[in-house]
């Protein structure tokens, strides 16, 4: 029980770090919390118009997922690495740090991707390029990816995995409700819009 605990709290401290909020402060730019969408993450980094600084929260934060899951893997089971991701995933959403007001998830979800099934993540980043591409919506793009990938976990026979993330996408979607209420109303932000 106690390593189930460890697992889970690691996960989560690592997850919480609020790398954009850092980055920007540390760059000298002003409280990222005050402009946008006020989220944490690389899509609000990059309204700043600091794309190193976007991109480097992206890679961040996917990375914080990542290193959660595969450090627990290596010292524990594959059920202590799943604990560890939910943490990560929840730690990001939630950051104790920030009053519990943190991202919306999507550069987390890619980490967790990448280390349980590695080609889910390929194929996430496809959709949601390919979506980008077609509708010029960041959120749209994400929401969209977030199902096919599920299907291709399921399909795929990575049953463990297709229910953990279906859980992670019913947070992350919930993170997103303004997104999708702009979405609806068509008074949602483009990409470079």
């Amino acid at each position: 029980m106690i390593n189930y605990a460890a697992a889970f709290i690691f996960g989560y401290l690592l997850g919480s770090i609020p790398f954009g909020l850092v980055l920007t402060r540390l760059a000298g730019t002003q409280d990222l919390r005050s402009i946008g969408s006020g989220s944490i993450g690389a899509t609000n980094v990059l309204r700043t118009g600091r794309k190193g600084l976007a991109a480097a929260t992206m890679i961040l934060d996917a990375l914080k997922g990542t290193v959660a899951v595969l450090v627990v893997a290596h010292v524990g089971d594959r059920n202590l690495a799943m604990l560890a991701g939910l943490g990560a995933f929840l730690g990001h959403l939630f950051p104790v740090w920030l009053k519990f007001q943190g991202g919306k998830g999507v550069a987390t979800l890619i980490g967790l991707l990448i280390a349980f099934v590695w080609p889910a993540a390929l194929v996430f980043c496809l959709v949601w390029l390919a979506v980008a591409f077609l509708t010029r919506y960041s959120s749209l793009s994400a929401l969209i990816a977030s199902l096919v990938t599920i299907a291709f976990l399921w399909f795929g026979r990575y049953t463990q995995e297709a229910e953990l993330f279906a859980v992670l996408t019913v947070l992350m979607w919930a993170k997103h409700h303004a997104n999708i209420r702009r979405l609806v109303a068509g008074t949602e932000s483009k990409i470079g819009g």
